[in-house]
């Protein structure tokens, strides 16, 4: 578990018998969780952030005629429920459901808000990443908005790969998404994605091997 957290944002700066004194002070605590089992649960307050050690969780959002969006895919070492712990009593908008076995540490972070439980050193460290934490979050966000900003199915499929493959640095993307739930990330019906994709392939465009997708088409991709 120290080696995953080390490696995470959260603890960014931190050395690892320094992170036990930060788990021990801030009542940290791990649970695990069964394949598509909920872990947090739309509507509930929350004192706690979970980090994912093991695993993987998807976020969704579901509206009241029961249609559910898939927000994001959270992954070992990503963190979740950070803003509104830290708040303590916004409700969460959206519901954490585990995408395998999955086991989560659950660390009260809403104490750093209200007291002064750690050395002054970990308490500054910590502050600075929630914090930068938080700025990335909303950067998310709005890339997500602009994946969706698109009228066309093509349209967005094409803002969301073209994100992630130049971020990359390739034209061979691996997503972290099966088909539904990108479909549900760009919001979107399943068979019409499937179509659209189809057809790119058909035209030489995109191919596409599962959730690998390869740009091969003549127009501009980044490189």
């Amino acid at each position: 578990m120290l080696d995953v957290l080390a490696k995470t944002p959260l603890f960014r700066g931190i050395v690892r018998d320094d992170i036990r004194v930060v788990l021990k002070s801030l009542c940290a605590h791990e649970k695990s969780y069964r394949k598509g089992e909920i872990i947090v649960q739309a509507g509930a307050t929350t004192r706690e952030c979970g980090v994912v050690v093991r695993g993987a969780a998807v976020i969704e959002h579901g509206d009241i005629w029961g249609n559910v969006s898939i927000m994001g895919v959270i992954e070992v070492g990503v963190n979740f429920a950070l803003p509104y712990a830290c708040l303590g009593s916004e409700p969460l908008p959206f519901t954490v459901v585990a995408r395998e076995a999955t086991s989560v540490v659950f660390i009260d972070v809403s104490a750093l808000m209200t007291t002064r439980q750690l050395p002054c050193h970990l308490h500054s460290v910590l502050m600075r990443n929630l914090l930068e934490i938080c700025a990335r979050r909303n950067l998310h966000l709005v890339q997500r908005t602009m994946h969706t900003a698109p009228k066309t199915i093509r349209g967005r499929i094409v803002a969301y790969l073209s994100d992630a493959m130049s971020a990359q640095k390739s034209r061979t993307l691996e997503i972290p998404y099966n088909r539904q739930q990108l479909a549900q990330y760009l919001g979107v019906e399943r068979s019409a994605l499937s179509n659209e994709l189809s057809k790119m392939q058909k035209e030489g465009i995109l191919r596409c091997e599962k959730n690998v997708f390869t740009w091969i088409g003549t127009s501009p991709m980044p490189d």
